[in-house]
C-alpha cells in the first residue's frame, strides 16, 4: 500500500544518475575498487550483529513481490552515488541501511522529518533504559 492510501504498483520516478569518480583511479567510479590497493581482505567468518539482520531482512521485504517499494536496481544506484569518503568509511550494511532510507525518502514512502523524529524518539527510549545510542545523525 502506498503512502497515499493506494494499493497496486506505484510508478517509481526515474532519478537523475550521479556516480561519483574515485580519484587517481583512472576514471573509475567510487564503488569501482576491484584491483585497487586496500589492504588485506579479511576472509574470516563472523556473526552478523543484530542490526545488520535486521536490515537484510527490512531490504528483503521492501523488495519482495509483494510490497516492490524498492527495486534492486535502485538500492544499488544508491550506493553507487556514494562520494568516495563516504563510501569508504562506512561498512557493507552501513551502505544497505543508508541506501534504504533515501530511497524512501525519495520514493516518498516516507520524510526526512518522519524519519529523524523516530530516530529521535529510538535514541530517547534507548537513553532512559540506560542503552548505548549513537548521538550523530547520518547526513543524508
Amino acid at each position: 500500500m502506498g503512502r497515499d492510501g493506494a494499493e497496486g504498483n506505484q510508478q517509481m520516478s526515474e532519478p537523475e544518475r550521479k556516480n561519483m569518480l574515485r580519484q587517481g583511479a583512472k576514471g573509475r567510479a567510487v564503488h569501482d575498487i576491484g584491483g585497487l590497493e586496500f589492504g588485506p581482505i579479511d576472509r574470516s567468518e563472523h556473526d552478523l550483529a543484530l542490526w545488520e539482520k535486521r536490515t537484510d531482512a527490512m531490504l528483503i521485504l521492501l523488495r519482495d513481490n509483494k510490497r516492490r517499494v524498492l527495486s534492486v536496481d535502485a538500492h544499488r544506484r544508491m550506493i553507487e552515488s556514494y562520494g568516495e569518503q563516504e563510501y569508504d568509511r562506512t561498512t557493507y550494511y552501513e551502505k544497505w541501511l543508508r541506501s534504504v532510507r533515501n530511497l524512501l525518502v525519495e520514493q516518498d514512502v516516507l520524510t526526512r522529518e518522519e524519519i529523524e523524529a523516530k530516530m529521535a524518539e529510538v535514541r530517547a527510549k534507548h537513553a532512559k533504559a540506560g542503552r548505548k545510542a549513537a548521538k550523530e545523525t547520518v547526513p543524508w
